[in-house]
């Protein structure tokens, strides 16, 4: 599912997966920041965020949350939603639908939110029936690809200002594999948004 776009045919297999949130006669767009929180990233990105009065959702690792409890404090408390990333980025196609919902649980006992997004994209879809019982499941229509080292952030960026579209949920990175990129690929991602009319938001536990 490591495509820049999202394809159709995830939403189609998913139904109640949420890859894109429109709202009529606005231009919303929901920016998503994964795998943190982690002091080398996160506060980079929260100061860049501050300074575009700009708001996101974090969908932190809960080990991460555990290590860096004054970080993820302050997401928080800077107005940011955050959601449930299991508690140690385990990749759900390589787990039973039990390991997977313990793993969830584990995160949820430090992230107390009912917004989940499962690493890598991958669930299956007997997790996806268990787990969409009690969580909001928020995949995304834009993949910044910033994690990629063979990418650079001018290209990254091109990737964003290719796919969104109001309503667009587009996923960064608030970690190692991304903090080269982030403080040129953050600031200019919010300055085009600006230009574009787009207004960044946070996803909420409900529509």
């Amino acid at each position: 599912m490591q495509k820049a776009h999202i394809p159709r045919i995830v939403e189609v297999l998913y139904p109640g997966a949420v890859c894109r949130i429109p709202i009529k006669d606005k231009k919303p767009v929901y920016l998503t920041f994964d795998d943190g929180p982690v002091p080398e990233a996160t506060p980079m990105v929260l100061d860049i965020l501050k300074q575009y009065k700009a708001k996101a959702t974090f969908f932190c690792v809960g080990d991460n949350v555990k290590k860096h409890l004054d970080i993820f404090e302050r997401v928080k408390k800077e107005g940011h939603t955050v959601g449930n990333h299991t508690f140690n980025h385990v990749d759900g196609w390589k787990k039973s639908v039990k390991e997977y919902a313990e793993n969830i649980k584990e995160c949820a006992g430090v992230v107390n939110s009912n917004l989940f997004r499962p690493p890598y994209g991958r669930i299956t879809l007997k997790q996806y029936k268990n787990l969409k019982k009690t969580y909001r499941i928020i995949l995304w229509d834009v993949l910044s690809m910033d994690y990629d080292k063979e990418l650079s952030a001018e290209k990254c960026l091109e990737i964003v200002k290719k796919y969104t579209r109001p309503g667009s949920i587009i996923v960064f990175h608030d970690s190692i594999k991304a903090m080269d990129k982030i403080p040129s690929l953050l600031p200019q991602t919010l300055e085009f948004l600006k230009a574009e009319g787009y207004s960044p938001e946070t996803i909420t536990a409900t529509e």
